[in-house]
């Protein structure tokens, strides 16, 4: 009956419990920047459509799919970032045993002799044997354990956050790293090309030479023209080569097995469609560095409730059973059976001040993370006009520089022309040719840039968290 009775009392106690310090709310569903982006509204070159997860889909080439495919599987940032969520995973299992009683069990025999002031009756000297099973349970009464689990968990989601930055990341840098193979690809095409005019020209100015139509200064300029363009190749072959290497590595191979595929394109990833981008709220809710500051700061305030339930008294509910006897043969007899029930209340008082200055750290910690959230969100959409400026500049930086390759190729045409008649000056041709030629390279670095650019605008955006987890 006195078992039942306490029993009772202990299931009415932790049901009666009731949480401590301040409840949280998120802060983003009011955070200002619940509008469309504002240079997204002032380019045709964008959408206020969401962009889809697996955004380097859009560009419709196999052999990017297949690299980000094999990076998301191998790469060794990544099998870091999984191994912090098991980890974060486990101390959450941790935390939520907190909710379950605690048991032991323990035997023991000693021979011992002891005085006979304690016993009354002179010395004693025998053998005791013992064994029993203990069980405590904290009863949450001021929701410290519940606080503990709510911080681990939100700890835990921050974790899983950062796993799904290192995901976007990861596919974003094999993806920018792929576009610079082709873009060194395009490069070195140009300058061949360019170096086959140049050739045309020098060949040109030594027939003339030889037939009295030239002098050797046209002939040396045009041959030191020629030279300058060749040397740029040793060059642009050099940093394809680090491009390829960096794609290898980003895919969990080494450099001796980098991808010999993505040689074989020829310019760099474009999108001939306007880019979905969204508008401010989806992009607070798809920012994983947004929602790994949001979730620090969800555990940060339940450390707050923590410290404040270390203000309150703690309170456990112990049980033991067992038996305990002169000889081992003793220890099955109901005479020697024992039992204990009850409960065991503890507090810091009166040197409550530790607990205090505890929960003072608490809700600094709780300030901080709270204006880590602010500043990341503001980080995030500066970031993303940024971005969005710089490919709406870079768009219109590209077709610029063709309206001017146009006009260069036709200048140094009718140039070579006129100086082939005799009606011009080298010195003409050859600054026409020049100036075609640096036009072109930079139409090839702007391709490269443009490339650049937009695979910077998609990790602004975030896209690419949504994929399925591994």
């Amino acid at each position: 009956m006195t078992r039942s009775i306490l029993l009772s009392a202990t299931a009415a106690l932790a049901l009666s419990g009731c949480m401590v310090g301040p409840g949280y709310v998120s802060p983003t569903p009011t955070a200002p920047s619940q509008v469309p982006f504002l240079e997204a509204g002032a380019s045709p070159a964008f959408t206020g459509d969401q962009p889809p997860g697996e955004w380097w889909s859009l560009f419709g080439d196999p052999t990017l799919d297949t690299l980000v495919g094999q990076a998301l599987a191998a790469n060794t940032d990544l099998r870091v970032a999984a191994a912090n969520l098991a980890q974060a995973r486990a101390v959450l299992k941790e935390a939520q045993a907190g909710r379950l009683p605690t048991t032991s069990i323990g035997a023991g025999g000693t021979y011992a002799r002891q005085s006979g002031a304690t016993t009354g009756v002179g010395p004693v000297e025998g053998e005791s044997y013992d064994v029993g099973l203990d069980v405590g349970y904290q009863v949450d009464l001021f929701g410290r354990v519940e606080s503990a689990i709510r911080a681990s968990r939100a700890d835990a989601d921050a974790v899983q956050a950062a796993f799904d930055l290192t995901r976007i990341t990861v596919a974003a840098e094999t993806t920018r790293a792929y576009a610079d193979v082709c873009a060194f690809n395009r490069q070195l095409a140009v300058a061949n090309d360019t170096l086959r005019i140049q050739e045309q020209t020098f060949d040109l100015t030594r027939r003339l030479f030889e037939g009295g139509r030239a002098t050797r200064l046209d002939t040396g300029q045009a041959g030191a023209l020629l030279e300058q363009t060749r040397a740029t190749l040793p060059t642009l072959e050099a940093q394809r080569a680090a491009a390829l290497y960096r794609l290898a590595v980003l895919t969990g191979k080494p450099p001796a097995e980098a991808p010999q595929a993505a040689l074989q394109c020829q310019a760099p990833p474009e999108l001939d469609r306007p880019i979905p981008v969204g508008d401010g709220a989806s992009l607070l809710a798809r920012r994983p560095d947004i929602r790994r500051a949001e979730r620090q700061l969800a555990a940060a305030a339940a450390r707050v409730n923590v410290a404040t339930a270390d203000l309150y008294p703690s309170i456990s509910i112990g049980g033991a059973i067992g038996s305990t006897a002169g000889s081992v043969s003793g220890l099955g007899r109901s005479d020697n059976f024992r039992f204990s029930i009850g409960p065991l209340i503890s507090w810091s008082f009166p040197n409550i001040a530790v607990a205090r200055s505890r929960l003072k750290q608490a809700e600094a910690g709780a300030d901080a993370a709270l204006a880590t959230f602010d500043g990341t969100w503001l980080a995030a959409l500066q970031e993303t006009e940024s971005a969005l400026a710089n490919y709406a500049g870079e768009l219109d930086r590209l077709a610029a520089l063709r309206r001017a390759a146009d006009e260069a190729g036709e200048a140094a045409r009718i140039a070579r022309l006129r100086y082939q008649a005799g009606r011009e000056a080298f010195q003409v041709v050859l600054d026409a040719e020049r100036s075609l030629a640096q036009i072109r390279a930079s139409i090839a670095q702007a391709e490269q840039q443009r490339s650049t650019s937009l695979v910077a605008l998609f990790l602004a955006l975030g896209g690419g968290w949504q994929a399925p987890v591994g």
